[in-house]
């Protein structure tokens, strides 16, 4: 699903049931609302029956696109032509006047529950031969003749608890799958969104272990339940979600919530709020421009042709060459904009690289940032590495508390790393990414190497004898 809903330029309709080998039809949803109102309703019944009617059937296509319900079952079609399954579309009928007028003005407007995002799966019926939980269509027309306005008939019908959405925006939808499969290390919105997922999934499947926190970063933990649901559904228990996994984890969320139903659970808008800046390029700056320099710098020293950078989390004219240069490198256009596949291009690269260190401690020495985010809930040999960092880095800063080496990373080690990053004015997050990472190794090494007792520097040794 879309992070909220869009209207679609053009929807696909399959011309019979889901299963059936009728044809596909993809036509402009404009068109589509006036066919299925033309098809459904009469012209003569009064406007504030024919207005409601249509919010209904604009919402139910809406529901239908934004759970993305077909397509998520492995069908190429975004609603069936048939009323026992969706709406009735009939391909090539002639389009009544004022249907036309009304859908031009409508078909950007849904219904949905106060404190929801989705489309309302605004189930109807005509009302006499068939009867529903939702809008009756001959009843609407009865509410009309008693002088209701189209709202006063949605609420009759849905309840007081909804509100329409106008001139909602108009976009060209893909699918949600991500473009690249998400797994350890992965971070971003597809992330968020999938850990949110897992999480609700979890309250109707409690053997799939909880995410401590939805906050777009896929480490340990969001491993072990992308594992779990795997083996659950019969999947490749290989915890990377790509689109098999993607859409059915979304197939079992929209049922476990109802999504597709009168009384759904709905989706609120603090479950898909975008929390990760989109591209980088010239202009930007932040912690996300300091973690694609710390990768620039490091890839710098095992690949001639990319220029180091300074990381100073702004993108200026020196990032822009060296993520120039990383594109050539890697085959892609150098414009110099840093978007998903040149993210994602850059981010495998130094993981390749990294993953090939071993990651066993050894005094005096320090190991790169592994690609994997560390934050509460990550038990890996890299807490191991960080506490042990983080202790030796708190006998010179004792600002900075000890915490126990168990390689699990709870709220000790948590506050440990935001009293670092509040000593040496980092953001203070309490995740240790690559920039977090790479200070406190820094730091590190500087404190141990200047502690080191070269030849004649031990104590009762002139200095120069």
């Amino acid at each position: 699903m879309p992070d909220l809903p869009t209207v679609p330029e053009r929807i696909t309709v399959h011309l019979g049931p889901p299963d059936s080998e009728a044809e596909n039809v993809t036509l402009p949803f404009l068109d589509y609302v006036a066919n299925v109102a033309s098809s459904e309703i009469y012209p003569t019944w009064p406007e504030s029956a024919i207005r409601a009617n249509m919010y209904a059937q604009i919402s139910f296509a809406l529901n239908r696109l934004y759970t993305e319900y077909y397509r998520t079952r492995g069908y190429d079609f975004d609603i069936t032509s048939t009323t026992a399954n969706d709406q009735f579309f009939v391909p090539g009928r002639d389009i009544f006047e004022n249907i036309r007028d009304l859908s031009g003005e409508l078909f950007n407007n849904y219904i949905r529950r106060i404190g929801n995002v989705e489309p309302l799966f605004a189930q109807y019926c005509n009302g006499t031969t068939t009867t529903c939980n939702g809008l009756s269509q001959w009843g609407s027309v009865s509410l009309a003749e008693e002088g209701l306005t189209p709202f006063d008939i949605l609420t009759y019908y849905y309840g007081d608890n909804i509100e329409l959405v106008r001139d909602a925006p108009i976009e060209n939808q893909t699918e949600s799958a991500p473009s690249i499969p998400l797994q350890l290390g992965s971070t971003g919105d597809a992330v968020r969104t999938l850990q949110i997922r897992l999480n609700r999934i979890s309250a109707n499947y409690p053997s799939i272990p909880k995410i401590i926190a939805a906050d777009g970063i896929f480490a340990n933990d969001t491993d072990a339940a992308v594992r779990r649901f795997q083996e659950i559904f019969n999947l490749t228990p290989d915890g990377i979600v790509g689109r098999t996994t993607w859409y059915t984890i979304q197939n079992i969320y929209i049922g476990v919530k109802r999504l597709t139903d009168l009384s759904s659970e709905g989706i609120t808008r603090e479950e898909v709020t975008r929390q990760y800046p989109g591209v980088l390029q010239v202009g930007s700056a932040g912690d996300g421009v300091r973690n694609l320099q710390y990768f620039l710098s490091y890839l710098s020293q095992f690949y001639e042709t990319i220029p180091p950078t300074p990381i100073d989390g702004i993108f200026g004219d020196s990032t822009r060459q060296s993520v120039e240069a990383a594109q050539r490198t890697f085959g892609l256009p150098p414009d110099g904009v840093v978007g998903e596949q040149t993210w994602n291009r850059i981010y495998r690269a130094y993981v390749g690289i990294v993953r090939t260190i071993p990651t066993e401690y050894t005094e005096g020495y320090t190991v790169p940032y592994g690609g994997v985010p560390l934050r509460i809930g990550s038990e890996s040999d890299a807490v191991t590495l960080l506490q042990e960092y983080l202790n030796y880095i708190g006998l010179t800063y004792p600002e900075i508390p000890q915490t126990s080496v168990t390689g699990y990373f709870g709220p000790r080690t948590q506050e440990a790393v935001l009293a670092f990053q509040n000593q040496f004015g980092l953001s203070p997050s309490g995740v240790v990414a690559s920039v977090t990472w790479n200070a406190i190794i820094e730091l590190y090494n500087a404190i141990y190497q200047g502690a080191l007792l070269r030849e004649g520097q031990h104590p009762g040794f002139d200095v120069g004898a």
